[in-house]
């Protein structure tokens, strides 16, 4: 089982980038499931309904989210009703106060038949929102697939920090097949299968305009960090590229065989 993840997609360069990589990717490599981090696609602030189903009729499985899940209010409902877009699953609930959506998914192939696939999001707390455990939540929805019978499993670990996210990594280490961290938007090279069988890298990086600073126009954010004034960030213009991983994953165990780190700049994706 080969599955193809795309790191956080930041605006039209972004999308463009990553529409164009998946029509190359997914033949050329016999990929069975894609997942994407969307939370950037709206501009850079948070996704639209119409993009989420943009994506998932394009070929896309799973789309994972983050800090930014909220900032696009329509997205809202949207996630109420679908199985295939997922927000932190640490996010703490509350009988009278329920988060929307889900952070936990099953999704069968629709490249082989009989595979499935569960997906995980949590999102980490150092230099982030004061969620619950992500630790804890991982390890008790995974527990809850292994009771269905998954064995193929992806977390998306979206955090700031790199110990964070190896702690992470090594935590879940033979429980998973896969831990690929997002959020930071610049891709580390660290890529590698743990002792246990899981596939890791502390973060896949961005799919965007790589000319900038993490998708937002140079200038922007170099006047940001002179002068400390609240400035309006604009998605960088230009080719877009992607950051992504391939993972093979032995699906009778549930362990990775290898992971394959991806970056390229795309010079014309819509051609």
């Amino acid at each position: 089982m080969k599955v193809l993840f795309f790191g956080d997609t930041f605006a039209r360069p972004g999308r463009d980038a990553v529409q164009f990589a998946i029509a190359q990717l997914v033949p050329q490599h016999q990929i069975d499931f894609v997942v994407v981090n969307g939370e950037n696609f709206a501009h850079g602030n948070g996704i639209l309904p119409e993009m989420a189903e943009e994506f998932l009729n394009q070929g896309v499985d799973v789309i994972t989210t983050g800090n930014h899940a909220w900032d696009q209010r329509q997205i809202i409902p949207y996630m109420g009703t679908s199985t295939r877009i997922l927000r932190p699953a640490n996010f703490p609930d509350h009988p009278a106060y329920r988060v929307p959506g889900r952070g936990v998914t099953v999704v069968e192939s629709k490249r082989r038949m009989g595979l499935r696939l569960g997906v995980v999001q949590v999102m980490g707390r150092v230099f982030m929102d004061a969620l619950d455990c992500p630790f804890r939540t991982a390890e008790r929805e995974v527990d809850r697939l292994d009771e269905l019978g998954i064995q193929s499993i992806l977390i998306d670990f979206h955090g700031e920090a790199s110990s964070e996210k190896q702690a992470f990594a090594h935590f879940m280490d033979g429980k998973v097949s896969a831990v690929v961290g997002t959020h930071s938007h610049v891709q580390t090279a660290d890529e590698r299968i743990l002792p246990g069988g899981t596939a890791t890298i502390t973060d896949v990086g961005m799919c965007g305009c790589f000319d900038s600073v993490i998708g937002v126009k140079k200038d922007i954010s170099i006047q940001k960090f002179l002068t400390k004034r609240p400035v309006r960030f604009e998605p960088a213009e230009g080719p877009g590229g992607y950051g992504a991983v391939i993972i093979d994953i032995n699906e009778t165990n549930g362990k990775s065989r290898s992971i394959l780190r991806l970056r390229e700049t795309i010079a014309n994706p819509g051609q």
